[in-house]
């Protein structure tokens, strides 16, 4: 079997140091403008806009404020992660198989898990917010 490792295809995985991390951060703006064509991470980026700046107004300390901020950031974290699945799925091809539906299904459902606890952690928050 050839020794794949001396021939890299990926010319970042031969990058040391400095010059890894900014050709890193370089892909990882790619990936946030990448995001920014799917509708649903617009939407959240738009609710992380209002909903960061308000986490430091609801949080009364910094654990509840990173609760908060976290949650919201989670949910654009999921978000950009279930695209990344449904982009390789697409990838593969646009027939319908059993195993692409089951990925983009689970992905979807990911979402949602990160929303209904971003929600919850919110609910919380402003329920205690308003009887103080």
């Amino acid at each position: 079997m050839p020794d794949l490792s001396k021939h890299n295809v990926n010319p970042q995985k031969a990058r040391r140091g400095l010059s890894r991390i900014w050709h890193a951060l370089g892909y990882s703006f790619e990936g946030l403008r990448a995001g920014w064509h799917e509708t649903a991470f617009r939407q959240e980026t738009l609710a992380a806009v209002v909903l960061l700046p308000l986490s430091l107004w609801i949080g009364r300390h910094w654990v509840e404020t990173a609760l908060l901020a976290g949650s919201v950031l989670l949910v654009m974290i999921v978000e950009l992660l279930n695209t990344g699945i449904e982009t390789a799925i697409d990838r593969i091809g646009p027939e319908w198989h059993d195993l692409s539906k089951r990925a983009k299904d689970m992905g979807s459902a990911a979402v949602l898990l990160s929303l209904l606890l971003c929600a919850g952690i919110w609910a919380a928050a402003i329920y205690q917010h308003l009887l103080a």
